[in-house]
């Protein structure tokens, strides 16, 4: 199966993705998401199919297909919204003026068809296509509407006109002021959904820049050359200095300064950076002069991974607004028979004269407006995804932000999450064998842990040397195993691994030597600066944080009363610990906060898997949501966005509804101007795409 993912230029409302959604689905293609405010279509292609053909009829269909290989042309300022808007306002403006002003000439019939051709035409050319290529793709969309409005009024006041039938035929005004209004909403929408993908534009626009590519001669001679960064491949050596946009991922080798990293972790204090660390393509260098290795680039780079995943985040569909798409499928046909029951029911049954009859049953199909529906959750969800993305909370899918506003519990590991991870070594002691010993044979049995106090020893000893091993095993949630040379069977790891050997469980890691004690280590890990403060702050949400750690039962209880948790879970294997995150998830939605190996399958487990920035890879695969700075300070917020989103699409999808619910009937009933339905209906999206846009700057927490 090929997963084809493509631009989509020509999509002026959500009713046309879902045109292009809905043909790509009856050409059998799979997993197909559309995206009408950033025009990105994706889809997988089964196996035989010619993707090829499939895209030409998107383009077929009127709209532009662009490939991310092809270079993407300016558009011209003529086949914009803005420019049909312009032009079509320019010859209604006399037309409206007639019904407050005298002029004769303004109510001459001939001008008036004068004024009103050009408007029709440019209205036709834009809506009318759109209404032909959705008919003939059986997915009636909202221009369908539009397009028989505006025509309904033209035709009766041309045959008005070359039937010489006098003014009660003159609706030319009407024609115009539809087409005119409906551009302006569609102008003002595409404003304000581009507000909605501000964040993600911004990290897109860091992937673009130059770079001092430093290059060395036959001689030995350092040159330096300024290149493209797209240019760049793993292992070249580039030059930033201070106020330079560092240009891909790197490890520095020479030189030292302070990277602002806000754009992409949220925290706002330059983060230092010198010899063997890494920094973030797209970033900037506030001071310093640094030299690095290239070490990642194009899609392979931590910014084009953020892009990418939120970007498969908006364009997956939570549970409410699928709901909203199977109403919007069968919304256009719905409104065509209310039309037409108006129309019949005021002219047969109410005796009204034709012509008022007609106008009422154009109320209601300028009215309606399916397209309210649709853009309902993507403007919400795009605004709560790049506010996160914005202050370093990576969420891995919609579904993921709707289901934040159910959680009432979560649940922490200790080491490496509620504390810092980085340990310092403290006391040990070592029985029956020299220290040297001790320590060599600690090294060689933590190197193949991912575990972080068995990365923190790994890196402490390492100078000890390493003594060879055979059979390396590493027994999760417990500690390592192995035998030497001479076949003595070493173990290392917690309490439970030795508490058949010693009744001391205060120590941190415990050395077996054939199943007897061969030495201890403890560590000092500092809890977390922000650990207390967010666990206050879960409480005050009305959430229940738990502890789970795999440590001694005394030290999490010690460890409980100094953060504030009440509920502790002791010396869990990750076996007991899914089995702890299954048991809790029957009393009540729970979100799981790890970064260690040990916690992937809990992370999984959960309603909600959240990983740190530093944790190991499987965990934050396993994560629905990465807090990108490393740190707890943003989880309650990313908790916050997820609820607040929700109920902003609610707010939106009631205003969607109600706002058909109550309109259409008031047009029906002759209630309603055509050309007021037709502003009101231009600006019903407006109302949703603001709605949405507050939530880049209202108090989530």
């Amino acid at each position: 199966m090929e997963t084809i993912s493509c631009k989509v230029q020509g999509m002026h409302c959500t009713s046309c993705a879902l045109t292009v959604s809905k043909y790509l689905e009856n050409k059998g293609m799979e997993a197909v998401h559309v995206s009408f405010a950033t025009e990105e279509v994706s889809f997988n292609a089964p196996k035989g199919t010619n993707a090829k053909d499939v895209l030409e009829g998107v383009a077929g269909m009127g709209y532009r297909v662009i490939m991310p290989d092809e270079q993407v042309s300016e558009v011209s300022f003529f086949t914009t919204l803005t420019f049909k808007f312009l032009f079509c306002a320019v010859f209604t403006l006399p037309l409206l003026l007639h019904m407050w002003v005298s002029w004769h000439w303004l109510h001459n019939p001939w001008i008036q068809l004068a004024l009103t051709i050009p408007v029709y035409l440019m209205g036709m050319w834009h809506f009318g296509r759109s209404a032909v290529r959705s008919l003939a793709n059986r997915m009636a969309n909202m221009d369908v509407l539009i397009t028989l409005g505006a025509t309904a009024a033209f035709v009766y006041s041309l045959t008005g006109t070359l039937q010489h039938l006098g003014s009660d035929y003159m609706f030319y005004e009407t024609t115009a002021a539809i087409l005119t209004l409906v551009f302006l909403g569609n102008v003002l929408e595409e404003k304000s959904v581009k507000q909605t993908t501000t964040a993600i534009a911004a990290l897109a626009r860091l992937q673009v820049t130059t770079a001092r590519l430093l290059t060395v001669d036959e001689q030995g001679r350092e040159h330096l050359e300024e290149v493209d960064n797209q240019t760049l491949r793993p292992g070249d050596r580039v030059l930033v200095n201070t106020g330079d946009k560092i240009p891909m991922d790197g490890t520095v080798y020479w030189g030292s300064g302070h990277a602002n990293e806000a754009m992409i972790t949220g925290e706002s204090a330059p983060v230092a950076k010198g010899e063997k660390d890494k920094v973030i393509g797209g970033t900037i260098l506030e001071d310093g002069s640094i030299k690095l290795f290239i070490t990642a680039t194009g899609k392979d780079t931590v910014l084009s991974y953020i892009i990418d995943l939120v970007k498969q985040a908006q364009n997956e569909k939570p549970p409410m607004q699928r709901l909203a798409d199977r109403i919007s499928a069968i919304f256009v046909p719905l409104v065509l028979s209310i039309a037409l029951l108006t129309f019949a029911g005021w002219f047969f049954i109410g005796q009204v004269p034709f012509a008022t009859a007609m106008m009422r049953s154009v109320a209601v199909l300028v009215i309606a407006c399916p397209c309210a529906m649709g853009l309902a959750t993507p403007a919400a969800v795009m605004v709560g995804l790049g506010r996160a993305a914005r202050h370093g909370i990576l969420i891995k899918g919609a579904h993921t932000l709707e289901a934040f506003r159910n959680i009432r519990q979560v649940v922490f590991d200790k080491t490496g999450t509620l504390t810092t991870g980085k340990l310092e070594l403290g006391q040990y002691q070592y029985f029956d064998m020299p220290e040297s010993t001790f320590r060599s044979m600690v090294y060689s049995l933590e190197k193949y842990s991912a575990h972080p106090i068995a990365r923190s020893i790994a890196a402490t000893w390492k100078s000890a040397g390493e003594i060879p091993l055979q059979q390396v095993r590493e027994h999760k949630g417990l500690g390592m195993r192995a035998q030497d040379k001479t076949g003595n069977d070493w173990q290392l790891g917690s309490y439970q691994m030795a508490a058949q050997a010693t009744t001391d469980d205060s120590h941190n890691i415990y050395l077996l030597k054939n199943g007897q004690l061969a030495g201890w280590i403890d560590f000092t890990d500092e809890i977390r600066p922000e650990a207390t403060e967010v666990i206050t702050q879960l409480k005050a949400m009305g959430i229940q944080p738990v502890l789970l750690s795999g440590d001694t039962a005394r030290k999490c209880r010690e460890f409980a009363a100094k953060t504030g948790i009440d509920t502790v879970y002791a010396e869990q294997s990750p076996v007991q610990k899914l089995q702890q995150i299954a048991a809790l998830m029957k009393i009540a939605p729970t979100a799981m906060v790890g970064d260690g190996v040990n916690d992937a399958p809990a992370l999984a487990k959960a309603s909600i898997g959240i990983s740190l920035s530093d944790a190991t890879q499987v965990a934050m695969q396993s994560a629905n949501v990465v807090l990108l700075h490393n740190s707890l300070h943003t989880l309650p917020m990313a908790i916050g966005l997820g609820k607040h989103t929700y109920l902003t699409i609610r707010q939106n999808l009631f205003w969607a509804f109600i706002y058909n619910i109550v309109a259409i009937p008031v047009a029906a009933m002759g209630l309603l101007n055509p050309i007021v339905g037709a502003g009101i209906m231009g600006l019903s999206d407006v109302v949703l795409a603001i709605n949405s846009v507050r939530l880049r700057y209202k108090k989530v927490v």
